[in-house]
């Protein structure tokens, strides 16, 4: 291939098709426990995470209620994936065996929110959520309405397995925030006449890059064990969820949607989930409670 700007402007386009192909091919499974909350800035900060807005009969003048503020921000990050192909390769006619590292590209930056939120999830038994407690943890603290102190309130179990989770996803906020700042863009620097390191080394980079982060939404929206799952623990998990209450004494209305696990839970997921009877013939009364959701992330 002769190297002049219309045939760069064509492998550009090339490349750049096989990458957007890859991408649109890709199902993302991070919408499935993460709302998507924009970001314009460096920074999202979630002061209002803690308040649960409810509804009363309005008998005289509005109660003000006086809301606990968090100081609970997510940083955006920057992420980048790049590929040099030589000129030499480009002369010689050997460009497309380089085709097949875009279409990789291109799933991996269709499938990196995916990366992000579960690597978070996994983490949740340590990382700190909005009320500096880790998400999953056994030491909430909540404003009990009858004596106006804290009591800690737990949405977890302990124990040595794989983890698995139960989630409220019914919700405005889902349990995980995914804040994209910029989204990922296929980029090039092909240009002889402007790129000095085009000149120095006689190669042309591709890649793509983007901005972005994730973070942790109510903690009283999902449960986190590393028990065995078990029908006694399921029912632990799940009534824990449902007895949840605010500030004001009042129930929370929180139902848990789905329950998440990775392969080596799958199985017992569906034996305990989806089997219309028990081992015993009786009838298995938490059919069709939640929504099975396996992720290979996860193990």
């Amino acid at each position: 291939m002769i190297i002049n700007q219309a045939n760069l402007d064509d492998l550009f386009r090339g490349y750049r098709t096989t990458y957007q192909k890859a991408f649109d091919a890709q199902t993302p499974m991070w919408s499935e426990i993460a709302t998507e909350v924009p970001s314009t800035t460096s920074e999202n900060t979630y002061g209002w995470l803690g308040a649960w807005p409810r509804m009363r009969e309005w008998i005289g003048s509005r109660v003000y209620n006086n809301l606990a503020t968090h100081r609970y921000s997510i940083t955006n990050r920057k992420f980048e994936s790049t590929v040099d192909v030589p000129r030499d390769k480009i002369e010689d006619d050997q460009f497309g065996v380089y085709t097949p590292l875009f279409k990789e590209m291109g799933q991996a930056a269709a499938l990196h929110p995916d990366e992000l939120t579960f690597e978070l999830l996994g983490n949740a038994f340590d990382a700190e959520c909005f009320d500096g407690q880790p998400f999953f943890d056994t030491d909430h603290p909540v404003t009990d309405p009858e004596t106006g102190k804290d009591v800690s309130v737990s949405n977890m179990q302990a124990g040595a397995g794989a983890p698995w989770f139960l989630m409220d996803t019914s919700r405005a906020l889902k349990p995980i925030i995914y804040q994209p700042r910029r989204r990922y863009d296929f980029v090039r620097k092909d240009d002889p006449a402007k790129s000095d390191r085009v000149f120095d080394l006689d190669s042309y980079a591709y890649g793509v890059d983007g901005r972005g982060n994730v973070g942790f939404g109510f903690w009283q929206m999902a449960f986190g064990s590393k028990a065995e799952l078990t029908k006694a623990n399921f029912r632990a998990a799940r009534n824990a969820m449902t007895g949840l209450k605010n500030e004001a004494g009042r129930p929370l209305g929180i139902k848990p949607t789905i329950i998440v696990v990775g392969n080596s839970n799958a199985d017992t997921a569906r034996d305990l989930i989806l089997a219309e009877r028990l081992e015993n013939g009786q009838t298995n009364t938490d059919r069709n409670l939640v929504k099975i959701f396996e992720c290979p992330w996860l193990d």
